[in-house]
């Protein structure tokens, strides 16, 4: 196929051609936002996915893998329904060169798309550490059998084939990914070992003492726990499967299959064959426009704003498709310009395990005797001091850390405290002050407020605050969906796209259902 001519530079086409490099998650939200303009034949859009695959969320491949969940489940698009819409899809299909001077992407059957547009939404690949006996290509790794991933359908059928047998399972990483899919694979019967090299799981989120209490927790959900061990190698079979992780004390951990959770790395090797400037991610502006060029754009995973690397979570990568698909319609549609898209939010990590409920985010490494030391006494000019306070039961697995600055909540951790957590999340990323008295906050999960029937501190929650971070969707939002007829969690979810991110608002989108249908029966 034979590339047509650019447009030229500085004129608005007719019919502005849009490709998109990537289907994951974050491309399928930029493309489901100018689907409108595509069917009305406003514009062009191509959207090319590597996977034979479309679109689908990659935060639950774990569930996925322990039979929790399915692919139509974690379906975010459908090519029929697209390609009605005038929307191009090409799945199973990998963009090799991007040729800047001529706007054309260049496929590896040979062809090429021009474009007026290009979209770079090329996430994230696992990464796979140097170990002995592991040491793929990092740009296309292929791993021996006994060896997976978490980050597609592919590396979900074995973990889940794992699962079924009840076989013997190691999980490389202390992370949240890995801890997930730990605790579920031990609950549905595998023998889980988690390896990490720190001290305590989710060493660089959370505090010595919270990540004590997390891996006391993990423990009584049957999952053993190896710490500050450090991997040197794999033992493999005459088969060349794997057979054993080795430590660096000399010690194996024998099992059947190895989970890599080690983290994700930015696919940024298509830009860096076009010339574009990256650092861990691709070096964008504050528009998403590439460094030095003027039709490149990037969201989600492989995008890099500032300084800050890409945090790899799904909200910050919607909330840039939506700003980016508002300025194209701005640009070739004359619809209002977005008002500027503002800085990341600190992130609140979840863990989401039967069982196992953690929230934590901010500011948390200082302990409650350090607030009173001479490095935090008040001074004349700056912000004022830390203040923490903290309470643990290490005996039930429950653990919270808050700190403040003048008050306001400026960190916390909320471990085994599932109503505390809620209600800490909401006061941290509206920058709300904490009540006076902080024991209000833990009472929250008493035998008081479980027979009061209410997470929140507050006799009326309000509809105005966030339920579904990672889709931005309100309490409110949800509330009207199951007031006009939505009666299921995935009804609510295709109405709002709330529960279609990370699943940690899914409880709550049933309780409102809930709620709702009981008022109506009484």
């Amino acid at each position: 196929m034979t590339a047509p001519t650019p447009h030229p530079a500085g004129s608005v086409p007719a019919r502005p051609r849009i490709v998109v490099v990537g289907f994951g998650p974050v491309a399928a939200r930029f493309v489901d936002e100018l689907r409108p303009a595509a069917a009305a034949g406003a514009l062009e859009l191509t959207v090319v996915g590597e996977e034979e695959l479309p679109a689908y969320n990659r935060v639950l491949v774990a569930d996925l893998g322990v039979g929790r969940t399915t692919l139509a489940a974690m379906a975010l698009a459908d090519p029929e329904e697209l390609e009605a819409d005038g929307v191009r899809v090409l799945t199973g299909t990998r963009a090799v060169r991007v040729d800047r001077s001529r706007r054309t992407v260049r496929l590896a059957d040979g062809t090429g798309l021009a474009y007026d547009r290009l979209v770079l939404a090329t996430g994230a690949r696992a990464v796979v550490p140097n170990l002995t006996g592991l040491n793929p290509d990092p740009l296309h790794p292929v791993l021996p059998p006994g060896v997976t991933a978490l980050r597609d359908a592919h590396d979900a059928a074995r973990l889940a084939s794992a699962v079924r047998g009840r076989r013997r399972i190691v999980v490389l990483g202390g992370g949240v990914l890995g801890l997930e899919a730990a605790l579920a694979a031990s609950e549905e019967g595998a023998t889980v070992t988690v390896v990490h090299h720190g001290s305590h799981p989710l060493g660089r989120a959370i505090d010595a003492a919270g990540g004590a209490t997390l891996a006391a927790a993990l423990r009584r959900r049957g999952v053993r726990v190896a710490g500050n061990a450090r991997s040197t190698g794999l033992e493999t079979g005459p088969d060349g499967a794997f057979r054993a992780l080795l430590l660096e004390d000399g010690s194996a951990v024998d099992a059947d299959l190895l989970v890599l959770a080690c983290g994700a790395r930015p696919r940024t090797e298509l830009a860096e064959g076009a010339g574009l400037a990256v650092g861990p991610g691709v070096l964008v502006d504050e528009g998403l426009r590439a460094l030095h060029t003027e039709h490149v754009f990037a969201v989600g995973d492989c995008a890099q704003p500032g300084e800050r690397a890409p945090s790899g979570l799904i909200a910050p990568g919607w909330q840039q498709a939506d700003w980016l698909a508002a300025r194209f319609r701005s640009e070739f549609l004359g619809e209002a310009a977005p008002a500027p898209l503002g800085p990341e939010r600190a992130p609140v990590i979840l863990l989401k395990a039967r069982g196992v409920n953690l929230a934590v985010a901010g500011e948390v490494g200082v302990e409650p005797w350090d607030t009173f030391s001479p490095e935090n006494a008040p001074a004349a000019s700056g912000p004022p001091p830390l203040q923490v306070s903290l309470w643990s039961d290490p005996e039930h697995g429950a653990y919270v850390k808050m700190a403040t600055r003048a008050g306001v909540l400026v960190g916390f951790v909320a471990l085994g405290m599932p109503r505390a957590a809620a209600e800490l999340t909401l006061l941290f990323e509206s920058g709300a002050e904490l009540p006076a008295d902080r024991s209000v906050i833990l009472r929250l999960d008493g035998p008081e407020a479980a027979l009061a029937g209410g997470p929140s501190a507050s006799a009326a929650p309000d509809p105005e605050a966030m339920l579904c971070r990672c889709a931005g969707v309100s309490r409110g939002r949800v509330q009207e969906a199951v007031g006009t007829g939505c009666s299921t969690v995935e009804e609510v979810s295709r109405r709002t796209r709330a529960g279609t991110g990370c699943g940690g608002c899914r409880d709550g989108v049933r309780e409102l259902i809930e709620e709702h249908f009981a008022a109506a029966a009484a």
